[in-house]
C-alpha cells in the first residue's frame, strides 16, 4: 500500500511540476501579469516534495516512465533557466535605464539642494 501511494504522489509531483515549468516558461516576459515569484514558489515546492519522495528511493527502483518523464522535466528545466536568466537580465538593462534617467535628470544644470546650500557660505 505504501508502494501504490508513494507512486501516486511522485506521479502527482511530477505532473504539478511540469504543469507550472510550462505554464512559466509560455508566459515569462510575454504577459504583463504573470508573477514570477508565485511561480517560483510553486515550483520550488515540487522539488521539494520530489526531494523528500525520492530520500529513501533507490535510482533503479524508479519506474521507467517516472525516468522518462524526468528527463523531459530536466529539458524543460533547462530551458526555463535560460528564460527566467533572460528575464532578470531585462529588468536588470531596465532597472539601469530608469537609474540613468534619474542620474541625468538630476544633472540637467541647475542646482542640487546641497550646492545652493554651499553657494551661499
Amino acid at each position: 500500500m505504501e508502494y501504490v501511494s508513494s507512486e501516486y504522489r511522485i506521479k502527482s509531483v511530477l505532473g504539478r511540476l511540469e504543469m507550472i515549468v510550462d505554464n512559466e516558461n509560455q508566459r515569462i516576459g510575454k504577459d504583463p501579469e504573470f508573477d514570477l515569484k508565485v511561480s517560483n514558489a510553486r515550483k520550488s515546492r515540487c522539488l521539494y516534495e520530489l526531494t523528500m519522495l525520492f530520500r529513501d528511493t533507490a535510482p533503479n527502483d524508479l519506474a521507467a516512465s517516472y525516468v522518462e518523464q524526468m528527463h523531459a522535466l530536466k529539458k524543460k528545466l533547462a530551458l526555463n533557466a535560460r528564460r527566467v536568466e533572460a528575464h532578470m537580465n531585462a529588468v536588470r538593462a531596465v532597472a539601469d535605464l530608469l537609474k540613468n534617467a534619474v542620474q541625468d535628470a538630476d544633472a540637467d544644470g541647475t542646482y542640487s539642494q546641497e550646492q545652493f546650500l554651499f553657494c551661499e557660505t
